[in-house]
């Protein structure tokens, strides 16, 4: 079967890789040494560690604070020192990748789970830097993928009653046949949405919901967005309020 016949495109996994390499390697330029870095989650920001393990190899000093457990096992593999988890954090500087984000630079995060850690550490950090290719984009979040919202096992399908209210059914995210657990023990409902007009509100309304946790929303949050793609990157700074 042709590769246009199935709907999938090798050479666009193979320029979709290329951009992400391209904006993790670019993100350890705004590390300095002695600095205390969040560490994100996903594929992106795996360039990023790669790139970082090699400075710390080479010299650099950091301590990072990751984000999902995955993130730490390849920290502590790539010998960069972390930071207890427990811990009142300044951070420098936050490094993490998105799944959309628009022309103000807003995303959605949470596709691999880990949103409410990633949404804590960007919090904690002077500097957001969001990683992302070029495919990841879009003139208004949320008109390509749902809405991951992290909810409390303990009630979930009340919760997901009342997210209905904005959006289509959501679908509790499963994995391997089995119910998704966050690495706090939560749930994950994606919500189906259309292109969000207002995303500070929609952010503000969801998390008013019982039950609910955090949402993906990531709104004025984002300092500089690194967009990688096979040529190159192009960078984007918030704009000063």
């Amino acid at each position: 079967m042709s590769s246009s016949a199935s709907g999938h495109d090798p050479r666009a996994d193979t320029s979709q890789d290329a951009g992400k390499r391209a904006a993790g390697e670019a993100a350890v330029d705004w590390v300095r040494d002695g600095a205390r870095v969040g560490l994100g989650t996903g594929s992106t920001v795996k360039y990023f560690l790669l790139a970082l393990g090699a400075r710390v190899k080479d010299g650099l000093r950091v301590q990072g604070v990751p984000t999902s457990h995955d993130t730490a096992e390849l920290a502590r593999q790539l010998r960069i020192p972390l930071l207890p988890e427990h811990e009142l954090w300044t951070l420098d500087v936050a490094v993490d990748g998105a799944d959309e984000i628009d022309p103000r630079l807003d995303a959605i995060k949470g596709g691999g789970g880990a949103l409410l850690r990633e949404k804590i550490v960007a919090a904690a950090a002077r500097t957001f830097i969001v990683l992302v290719d070029h495919t990841k984009c879009v003139p208004a979040l949320g008109a390509s993928m749902p809405l991951p919202v992290e909810v409390t096992p303990f009630g979930w399908p009340n919760t997901a009653k009342l997210l209905r209210a904005f959006g289509d059914e959501p679908a509790l995210r499963t994995r391997q046949g089995k119910v998704f657990e966050t690495d706090g023990g939560n749930y994950i409902l994606d919500l189906p949405v259309r292109a969000i007009d207002d995303p500070a509100r929609l952010e503000a309304q969801i998390n008013l919901i019982p039950g609910v946790v955090e949402n993906g929303l990531f709104v004025n949050r984002a300092s500089t967005v690194i967009i990688g793609a096979p040529g190159g990157v192009q960078i984007k700074h918030r704009a000063a309020p």
